[in-house]
C-alpha cells in the first residue's frame, strides 16, 4: 500500500506535468502583470506599456525560431557533437540580437513617432535586452529538446516572477516615465531568464558536416519565416491598432487582446511538448497522429471554455480584470476569443508538420498573415470591424490547415 503511494505520489511529479503546471503559473502571471499595469497606469498610458508588452511578443516570436530550431536538432547529436551544435546556436543568437537590437536602438525615434508614444527611450532600454533574450531562448531549446522539463520550467519562472516584482518596484520607487520603467523592468528579467545555464567544453569539439549544417540551415530559415507569419497574425492587429486609433481607445483593444490570448498562452503549452514528442516518435517509426490528435482536443476544450466565459460574462470579465475604464470593449471580447482560438488550432498543425519537416502550412499561414495586415489596414473603421477580419480569416487559416492534412494521410 505504502509502495502504491508513493507510486501515485511520482506520478504526479512527471516532468511533463510538472511544466504544464509551471506554464500556467507563468501564463497566470504574465496576466497579472498586465492587470496590474493596466490598473495603475490607465487606459492611456497602459496602451504605451503594451507596446512594450508586444514588442517582447514579437521579440518571443523571433527567439522562438531559435529555440525550436536547438530542440529540433538537440536529439541528433550525441557527445561532443551536441556541444558543437550548441555553441553554433548561441553564436547566431548573439549575433542575430545584437543586429536587431542595433536597429531596434537606432530607429527608436521612428517608432516612437508612428506608434504615437511619449518617450523613444522605452525602445532603446528594450534593445539592449534583445541579446541576452535570444542567448535565453537557445538555453531553453537544449532543456525542450531534452526534455528535461524542470530546468525549463525554472527559465519561465525566473524571467516571470523578476519582471513582475521588478517592474512593480521600479514603478513604486523611481522618478522616471512610466514606459521607461516598464522597460527596464523588462530587461532586467531576462538575466535570472538566463538561468540555469549549461556550461559547454569548448575545447577540441567536433565539426558538424556539410549536409548537417544544410539541414539546420533550412529548417531555421522555414521557422523563422513562420515565426514572422505569427508576428504579423498574433500581434499585427495592436501595432496597427495603436497606429491608427487614439491612445485611449488602443488601451481598450490591448485589454481585449490580452483577454482573448489567454486561448492562445493554451496552446503555446502544449505546443512546447508536441514538438520533441512528435520528433521522437517519427525517430522511432511510430504513428505521430495520436500526438496531433491529443493535442488539438485539449486545446479546444479548454479554449472553448475561455470563449464561452467571455460570450456569457464579457462586461463581467473586463469589470473584474481590468476595472469600469475598459467596459467600452465588451461587446468584442468573445469573438477576438474565438478568434484567438482558430489561430491557435491552425498553429497546431503548424508546428505539427514542422516537426515533420514539412512546409506548406508555413506558406499558408504566411500568406493568411499579410492578408490579415492588409485588410486591417484598409479596413479600420472601428475595433468590431478590425476584430471581425480576424475572425473571419482565421477560421479560413484553420480550414486550410485541415484540408492539407487529409491530403498528406489521404
Amino acid at each position: 500500500m505504502i509502495a502504491l503511494n508513493r507510486l501515485r505520489i511520482r506520478s504526479l511529479f512527471v516532468p511533463a506535468r510538472v511544466f504544464m503546471v509551471s506554464a500556467m503559473l507563468v501564463n497566470a502571471g504574465n496576466y497579472l502583470y498586465n492587470l496590474l499595469l493596466s490598473r495603475i497606469l490607465g487606459p492611456a498610458r497602459f496602451a504605451d506599456a503594451a507596446i512594450l508588452v508586444t514588442f517582447l511578443l514579437v521579440l518571443s516570436f523571433v527567439a522562438m525560431t531559435l529555440q525550436l530550431t536547438v530542440a529540433k536538432f538537440t536529439g541528433s547529436f550525441e557527445d561532443g557533437r551536441k556541444d558543437t551544435f550548441l555553441s553554433l546556436a548561441r553564436k547566431w543568437s548573439l549575433w542575430t540580437g545584437f543586429v536587431i537590437g542595433v536597429l531596434v536602438f537606432v530607429l527608436a525615434e521612428s517608432l516612437a513617432g508612428w506608434f504615437q508614444t511619449g518617450s523613444a527611450w522605452m525602445f532603446r532600454i528594450f534593445a539592449l535586452g534583445i541579446p541576452i533574450y535570444f542567448l535565453m531562448s537557445v538555453n531553453r531549446g537544449n532543456f525542450q529538446g531534452e526534455q528535461e522539463f524542470l530546468k525549463l520550467s525554472f527559465t519561465y519562472q525566473a524571467e516571470m516572477f523578476s519582471r513582475l516584482l521588478l517592474s512593480l518596484l521600479f514603478l513604486a520607487v523611481l522618478p522616471f516615465g512610466s514606459s521607461e520603467l516598464v522597460a527596464l523592468g523588462i530587461f532586467c528579467s531576462f538575466i535570472p531568464g538566463l538561468l540555469p545555464y549549461k556550461k559547454l567544453k569548448l575545447s577540441a569539439l567536433p565539426k558538424m558536416n556539410i549536409s548537417e549544417v544544410a539541414h539546420l540551415k533550412k529548417f531555421l530559415l522555414v521557422t523563422a519565416f513562420y515565426e514572422l507569419t505569427q508576428i504579423l497574425i498574433n500581434n499585427g492587429d495592436l501595432l496597427l491598432v495603436k497606429h491608427f486609433f487614439e491612445a485611449e481607445t488602443a488601451g481598450l483593444y490591448a485589454s481585449v487582446a490580452l483577454i482573448g490570448r489567454g486561448v492562445y498562452f493554451v496552446a503555446w503549452m502544449f505546443v512546447m511538448l508536441l514538438l520533441p514528442e512528435v520528433v521522437r516518435l517519427q525517430r522511432q517509426g511510430k504513428n505521430t497522429n495520436d500526438v496531433l490528435f491529443k493535442h488539438l482536443f485539449n486545446i479546444s476544450l479548454l479554449g472553448a471554455a475561455i470563449v464561452l466565459v467571455t460570450y456569457i460574462f464579457p462586461e463581467l470579465v473586463i469589470s473584474m480584470l481590468f476595472g469600469d475604464a475598459y467596459l467600452e470593449a465588451a461587446d468584442i471580447l468573445w469573438k477576438y476569443a474565438l478568434a484567438s482560438l482558430l489561430f491557435a488550432l491552425a498553429n497546431i498543425f503548424v508546428y505539427y508538420f514542422l516537426s515533420l519537416d514539412r512546409y506548406v502550412p508555413v506558406l499558408l499561414s504566411g500568406i493568411m498573415g499579410l492578408v490579415q495586415l492588409l485588410a486591417i489596414s484598409y479596413w479600420h473603421g472601428s475595433l468590431a470591424a478590425v476584430v471581425h477580419i480576424q475572425l473571419l480569416l482565421m477560421g479560413v487559416l484553420l480550414l486550410l490547415q485541415v484540408w492539407f492534412f487529409f491530403y498528406r494521410n489521404k
